[in-house]
């Protein structure tokens, strides 16, 4: 291990919470919006019970579908060239600590303003939606909590050495043709 290279976690930390954002926006529209059916996002606004309405709710779930693969492409470019740093800790916890909490911070924020704010939509709406929709808040909280944990694990101490360097990537030589 070097004890000389200054740590940087953020270069870890912004990549994982962005992936971690995409990727629970990725699994709502997905499980909830898709396979499930169980709303749109404009469907306690515009319920998608006209052909024109529900044509009106598949533009904007693919707005959020793009929002969602947006966060998630910056995120990997962010996550590419932290792995050009010498100075970026690249431990597991800071990883997966920083995927939960994106992905807590997007059911958290989506929850309180689509749900109960603009009231857009519900996770389940009929008997029972606003169970739903606070059990979408609580499992944003864990997922934030379990982050935070993850995060506060062990900071001392430095990036490991890198036995073998990439043979490309931000910073490293391109990879070179075999002779012959």
């Amino acid at each position: 291990m070097r004890t000389d290279v200054p740590q940087h976690r953020g270069a870890l930390i912004a990549p994982g919470v962005l992936l971690g954002a995409g990727m629970g926006g990725f699994f709502d529209g997905i499980l909830l919006h898709q396979i499930l059916q169980w709303h749109n996002m404009l469907s306690s606004y515009i319920p998608p019970v006209t052909l024109v309405a529900t044509k009106i709710n598949m533009v904007w779930d693919g707005l959020f579908h793009a929002t969602t693969w947006l966060m998630t492409a910056i995120g990997i470019t962010l996550l590419w060239h932290a792995g050009g740093r010498r100075d970026v800790p690249f431990r597991a916890s800071t990883f997966v600590g920083s995927l939960a909490l994106g992905w807590g911070l997007f059911n958290v924020i989506e929850g309180v303003i689509d749900h109960h704010i603009l009231g857009l939509h519900h996770v389940h709406p009929g008997a029972g939606q606003l169970a739903w929709d606070l059990g979408f808040l609580g499992l944003g909280a864990v997922l934030i909590g379990l982050g935070l944990v993850l995060l506060r694990g062990p900071r001392r101490g430095t990036a490991p050495e890198r036995a073998k360097e990439p043979a490309i990537g931000p910073g490293r030589p391109t990879l070179q043709r075999a002779p012959g």
